[in-house]
Parts: structure tokens; C-alpha cells; sequence
């Protein structure tokens, strides 16, 4: 049976999560991290799109991405053909790195914009990696906080997070009032951050 045809529409912001097949990690060391990123960054300048957020985990990816022209499917597809193949030979696998295909879900308001964003930047927390998700150096949480990229993965060419977008609908676009945002909503489940709106 024939996959369904995705719908792109230009403008548009979605929640785009990818896991490694079998459930399997994706990423192993630091300059993996970096190699996703790198990837993300020539498909800006080449594809172009806005990255509102994004989360590196383990065994998997969480990006929040604003479609311009370009389809999002060619966005991921550019990726994650590049990082698959530079993955496969570095540690010598064969086969898919990434189980199915990405998932993707339009956000519809700016109030699941904020829930969307925040369960990205938790994601860390949640999976027990630490406490604190500002010290996590896969997410854009560091960008939100401190308009730059954290210590442990500056590198020379990162894909540009657009904050502004979020942040503004805080007052006078207050990265502090973000992070409170944030840190309300540690003890929250998926289901409750990420529940359909009405």
C-alpha cells in the first residue's frame, strides 16, 4: 500500500521527530552531535528554513521547524540521507539509521508553540539524562537563554535557532520569563504538553 502523501504548507511551523531504528542511539560521541548539526546548517543556507528549536537525544530528534518554500520532507531528507551515511561508515553499519519516517505535526497556535518548544527543551530531564536543561549542550534551551550556542558545542558552523519568535510572547520578550515557563512545566507529562488542541 502506497505512503501517504504529506501536505506541506509554506509558513507553516511543525514538530518533526525522527528515531533511530530499533530504537537504537543515533548519536555516540561529540562529533556525531556535531555532524547532525553541521548538516542542519547547510540545509538552512541551501534549503532554507527557521529553526525555532531543536533537541539532540541519544536515539533520537526533536526540531521545530518554520517551512518556507521548500517542502520539509527535503529539508529531513537532505539531513538525514548525509548523517546516515557519514554514521554508517564511521562505525561500519549497513542498513536504515533512522526507524520509519519522521514523524511530523503542524503547530496550529502560538499556545502549542510554547508547549511544543518547552517539552523539546525538557526532553533531557526527562529521560533522566540530568536536572537542569540549560546544561544540556544538544538543545537550542542554551540559545534561548544566552543568545548563543553552549560552550560544549560551539563549532563554526551551527544552525541559526530563531528565538525571537517564541520569546515574544513573553514580556519585552524576557528570556528569564521563558525559563520560568519552562521550569512550570518539569512536572508534566507528554500527554499534557503535547494534547491536540481544541
Amino acid at each position: 500500500m502506497p505512503r501517504k502523501l504529506r501536505v506541506w504548507h509554506t509558513g507553516e511551523i511543525y514538530h518533526i521527530t525522527a528515531r533511530g531504528n530499533r530504537k537504537e542511539k543515533i548519536f555516540i560521541e561529540t562529533r556525531d552531535y556535531l555532524k547532525y548539526l553541521h548538516y542542519l546548517s547547510d540545509a538552512q543556507e541551501n534549503l532554507d528554513y527557521n529553526l525555532h528549536a531543536y533537541c539532540l537525544m541519544p536515539n533520537h530528534v526533536h526540531l521545530l521547524i518554520e517551512m518556507k518554500q521548500i517542502p520539509i520532507s527535503q529539508v529531513i531528507k537532505n539531513v538525514h540521507t548525509r548523517y546516515a551515511m557519514y554514521f554508517n561508515f564511521k562505525y561500519e553499519k549497513v542498513g536504515h539509521l533512522f526507524q520509519d519516517r519522521f514523524k511530523s505535526k503542524i503547530v496550529h497556535s502560538s499556545e502549542y508553540l510554547l508547549k511544543v518548544s518547552s517539552y523539546i527543551h525538557l526532553n533531557p530531564i526527562k529521560a533522566g539524562i540530568l536536572n537542569k536543561a540549560e546544561k544540556y549542550p544538544w538543545s537550542s534551551y542554551y540559545y534561548y537563554l544566552h543568545k548563543q550556542p553552549p560552550l560544549q558545542s560551539t563549532a563554526s558552523n551551527l544552525p541559526l535557532v530563531t528565538t525571537e519568535k517564541v520569546l515574544s510572547y513573553f514580556p519585552d520578550s524576557s528570556p528569564f520569563d521563558y525559563q520560568t515557563f519552562v521550569n512550570s512545566n518539569k512536572e508534566k507529562d507528554e500527554g499534557e504538553l503535547l494534547e491536540v488542541e481544541k
